[in-house]
């Protein structure tokens, strides 16, 4: 997102912390390398999936009481002769008043909101342990992660992610979204996204939410986005799975 200046601000609560023994510099080495694998696997498999995702973003008021501007996208991600696609299905006019949507916000919204760490990306980021936590009653090792460098034309994940202590999945994660900026008026806001066990298997990412204010040189401007991740089916190609009548709509310009 851009604007003519942004510092972003957000206050999150951090789970209780979990009385369990932590393991030891080694033992968290291949946790880690576990982890990644999982990840890659996790990332294949969902690539066999269909699923709906739901972007609402709402620009409040100083009150946060009235919203002001809104964007909206509903799109299916299908599969077409074989390749994966997005299909527009509710677009309508976006009323953001005083924020300008970059092409990395909508690759953000598709891919690195619901980050996965594989283990083809694992050399690209510092990953240290923080310690155990409870999130929703799932004991989770807790690392901080952070891109070693941003290179141009890629988007990157820096924050914490809490990772199930039995399975090795990321079950929550909480950062903001990185790479090069356009200029220095490119903001790139913080979210929290959760995942849910789909098929008894993997952890699918189902709920991102963002809540921030940010300080323009005109003032405090208070967003709300969600993202939810439904309706996930595995494809079979002898099946015709349809989440409803889609409308071919090109999506909004940046």
């Amino acid at each position: 997102m851009k604007a003519l200046a942004a510092v972003l601000f957000l206050a999150v609560g951090l789970p209780a912390a979990v009385t369990l023994k932590d393991p030891t510099p080694g033992e968290v080495e291949l946790i880690i390398k576990k982890m990644a694998a999982k990840e890659s696997e996790f990332a294949l498999a969902r690539q066999n999936y269909i699923y709906r995702q739901v972007t609402k973003m709402n620009e409040m008021d100083a009150s946060r009481r009235q919203i002001i501007g809104k964007y909206e996208m509903t799109s299916d991600w299908l599969f077409n002769d074989g390749k994966r696609v997005e299909k527009i299905v509710y677009s309508p006019p976006q009323s953001l008043k005083n924020l300008i949507l970059e092409p990395e916000d909508l690759q953000d919204m598709r891919d690195t909101l619901p980050f996965v760490l594989t283990s083809e990306d694992l050399d690209a980021y510092y990953v240290r342990y923080l310690g155990h936590e409870l999130v929703d009653e799932v004991p989770c090792y807790v690392f901080a992660i952070r891109p070693k460098k941003v290179e141009a034309g890629k988007r990157y994940f820096s924050g914490t992610a809490w990772v199930d202590d039995q399975e090795l999945q990321i079950v929550k994660t909480y950062g903001r979204p990185m790479g090069k900026k356009r200029n220095s008026n490119s903001q790139y806001p913080k979210f929290e996204t959760y995942r849910e066990q789909i098929d008894g298997k993997y952890w699918f990412p189902t709920y991102t939410v963002s809540t921030d204010t940010l300080q323009f040189e005109s003032g405090p401007v208070p967003i709300k986005m969600t993202i939810k991740y439904q309706d996930y089916k595995r494809f079979k190609a002898e099946s015709d799975i349809k989440f409803g009548d889609a409308v071919e709509t090109k999506p909004p310009k940046p």
